[in-house]
């Protein structure tokens, strides 16, 4: 041993033996290393294969883009239909006129439908009034993934379609508008389209000031309610009273009116036949067209309080007596009365008998200019709208000479909507202040005031005159009298124009009335079209027998609503 080394005998001089421990370490490394020879070699098959898969992909892709496709397509399982959310509308006191319903809306998949046949006679069978042709027909394309079957189900209708068990059928909720009240105001309230969207009436304004909401989806509208001016029970009274009084004297059709003199404010609308908003073939009929305000028509006698008004701001002095003749000669027209009078009369006298001769005495006094800018400052000829819609423009004379100027002092010749009517004879009842009327709530009773457009002694003289015409039994207006309120009123009764002339037993009889007259707060206007003779009038057709009577039952019976008891 030298140095500590072992020379072992054999070798070549020079050459070390490795211990036994240094072996194992050697095997260990040497395993190591071919250990990761193999991982290394994993790892390229797997990166290998991988990038063999994206090229087969890319390989596609480039197969079907040049595979002649030309233009983009996309495929979805049902279009993103936009809809409305709407805020309610409440009446004067809050309670629901219109709001929205969740409802469910029949969809289709046609590539799932097996037999189409079957699901338009299934479904024919439960939805009775289904267009089986129109659901073949929107089953019949196999390409698309949606169609609409039937849009807004009833609980009831959805229950039994589901009970079918049709497959490629399905349920997709959406809003729907619903009307509680049915018919009742309807006009007003107007109506919405299959989306939503307002198309007339109250409904239509909601959408011009931009209070609804487009959504995706039955969500409902977070908006404060829109509150009107109508009065629900109000409206209910009118239009119960006016049916009958349709049924009573045998009418083609009504209209009522109750408006605040002071503020413009709508109480009650109505013209019947009604309207209801959610049965679309009601807007297609023309028996149901809203009279008050899309119609303009000559409404007769009830004129002559704009005339007796007139008279009395040209100085006529109502204490004088006029010589009216018991006929009246004018551009060849002969002008008469029914009952002629028997001497001289005053205003007084002429609007109580309702005299067509002194009426037309009357405006010729003042003449066709002052009338014709006299109806003109109380809005009667100029276009006029309310939040509903525009109201049907008047139709003045083309020529307004003597005879025009005669025949309008009695309500012909100028035809105009009720509606505008009784907003230009509320002047005349509320001291002399030209309102708007209005279907919004009000607040304070004089918020739909603007300018004095006749003075207030006017205005007082024919608020006597109207209720001498109802307290008084020479007056024409006395069946529409109600005892403790004091009912003032003017009665009208307008042949209807008709091929060849006016229609001696075809009118429309009208009464324009207001109550209390000490204190004047609300105007009515009845107007009946068409009424027949019964035992109860005697056979007459007169406003004196049908408008004044059904004016003096709604009064009494709206009054205790309105805050008003006999006394």
């Amino acid at each position: 041993m030298s140095n500590g080394v072992i020379i072992t005998p054999g070798l070549a001089d020079g050459a070390l033996k490795r211990p036994e421990q240094s072996t194992d370490v050697y095997e260990q490394a040497q395993a190591f290393r071919n250990e990761r020879r193999a991982t290394r070699a994993r790892s390229l098959i797997a990166v290998a294969l991988m990038g063999l898969a994206f090229m087969t992909i890319a390989g596609q892709l480039i197969r079907l883009a040049m595979n002649g496709q030309t233009e983009q397509r996309i495929s979805i399982s049902a279009p993103l239909a936009t809809a409305f959310a709407r805020p309610d509308i409440i009446d004067r006191h809050g309670r629901l006129m219109a709001s929205d319903i969740v409802m469910e809306s029949l969809v289709a998949d046609p590539q799932s439908v097996l037999d189409q046949q079957e699901i338009a006679d299934k479904l024919a069978t439960v939805l009775p009034d289904l267009d089986k042709k129109g659901v073949l027909n929107a089953l019949a394309d196999r390409t698309k993934r949606f169609a609409w079957i039937r849009r807004r189900l009833s609980d009831a209708e959805a229950q039994k379609v589901h009970d079918l068990g049709l497959p490629g059928l399905d349920f997709r909720p959406e809003l729907r508008r619903s009307y509680p009240l049915g018919r009742s105001a309807g006009h007003a309230l107007g109506f919405v389209n299959i989306d939503n969207k307002g198309l007339q009436g109250i409904e239509r304004y909601l959408d011009k000031r931009e209070s609804v909401e487009p959504v995706h989806g039955p969500t409902l509208s977070a908006r404060a309610p829109l509150r009107l001016s109508l009065d629900v029970a109000v409206q209910f009274a009118v239009e119960d009273e006016l049916a009958e009084a349709m049924r009573r004297y045998s009418a083609a059709a009504a209209v009522g009116l109750i408006m605040d003199v002071n503020n413009g404010e709508i109480v009650a609308a109505a013209s019947i036949p009604g309207l209801d908003p959610i049965v679309t073939m009601d807007r297609f009929d023309k028996n149901r067209i809203d009279r008050l305000a899309s119609g303009t028509y000559e409404l007769g006698s009830v004129f002559k309080a704009f005339t007796a008004a007139l008279a009395f701001e040209d100085g006529v002095d109502p204490r004088a007596r006029i010589d009216v003749p018991p006929k009246l000669e004018v551009e060849h027209y002969q002008i008469s009365d029914s009952h002629p009078a028997e001497g001289p009369l005053t205003i007084s006298d002429i609007f109580l008998r309702s005299s067509n001769v002194g009426s037309a005495m009357l405006a010729l006094h003042s003449g066709q200019q002052r009338q014709k800018a006299f109806l003109e400052k109380l809005g009667l000829t100029t276009p006029m709208a309310t939040e509903a819609g525009s109201i049907a423009r008047a139709s003045p004379p083309k020529r307004w000479g003597d005879i025009e100027t005669v025949t309008i002092s009695y309500g012909h010749g100028l035809a105009v909507a009720p509606l505008q009517f009784a907003a230009a004879s509320a002047t005349l009842i509320n001291g002399g202040h030209r309102i708007k009327p209005t279907f919004l709530r009000k607040v304070g009773r004089s918020a739909g005031h603007t300018e004095r457009v006749i003075a207030p002694e006017t205005s007082q003289f024919i608020r006597r005159l109207m209720r001498d015409n109802v307290a008084s039994k020479g007056g024409t207006g006395w069946r529409a009298d109600v005892p403790g309120l004091e009912v003032g009123g003017k009665t009208g009764t307008a042949e209807i124009p008709g091929k060849g002339g006016y229609q001696a037993k075809s009118v429309i009889a009208s009464f324009l009335g207001a109550f209390p007259m000490n204190k004047p707060r609300y105007l009515t206007l009845v107007c009946l079209f068409e009424p027949q003779g019964n035992r109860e009038t005697n056979g007459k057709i007169t406003a004196d027998r049908n408008a004044a009577p059904t004016t003096g039952r709604i009064i009494a019976r709206v009054s205790p609503m309105l805050g008003f008891l006999p006394e």
